[in-house]
């Protein structure tokens, strides 16, 4: 599957390249100007971990309706254990995502997703997610305003860490 049918799927838009298109909500992405998109570190709907790249692609996460990010995570990366308030869904473009449910992080806990892979994040439920030797991009929709909120469990393995 390819990533301009993920961005159509999840989505749930078609596209245009004028003012008045686009200011009727509709948006046409290649791979090519996604890839050229300026990521921010961090923002609304993301872990914060150092090294995530989050591009928006659709919607405003901060504010009240339908939202898609893309999320660039860097080899090696793990997601303590966190919630959303919002419900989202998400698909792999590239990359095995590591993924798991559940208030404490734990490699065994999480289910190897690869490029066309799709799972759910409902909201409140806890869900964590790591990396292996390869970056990987996901596309995550929902329905904003979002947030995360990390589980005590998480705060207290990343103070367990500290010196």
């Amino acid at each position: 599957m390819s990533r301009v049918l993920l961005l159509a799927f999840l989505a749930g838009t078609t596209a245009a390249t004028s003012a008045h298109a686009a200011q009727r909500g509709e948006i046409r992405l290649t791979q090519a100007e996604i890839a050229a998109q300026h990521p921010a570190s961090g923002g609304p709907g993301t872990s914060g971990v150092a090294g995530i790249q989050t591009v928006v692609l659709a919607g405003d996460p901060t504010a009240a309706g339908p939202y898609t990010i893309e999320l660039r995570v860097p080899a090696n990366t793990k997601i303590a254990a966190h919630t959303h308030r919002d419900d989202r869904t998400a698909v792999v473009v590239s990359g095995t995502w590591h993924f798991g449910y559940g208030a404490v992080a734990t490699a065994a806990a999480t289910k190897a997703l690869g490029p066309g892979s799709f799972y759910s994040e409902p909201g409140g439920d806890a869900h964590f997610a790591m990396t292996g030797a390869e970056p990987v991009t996901v596309i995550i929709s929902g329905y904003g305003p979002t947030d995360t909120i990390f589980t005590a469990a998480a705060h207290s393995q990343q103070t367990e860490k500290q010196p």
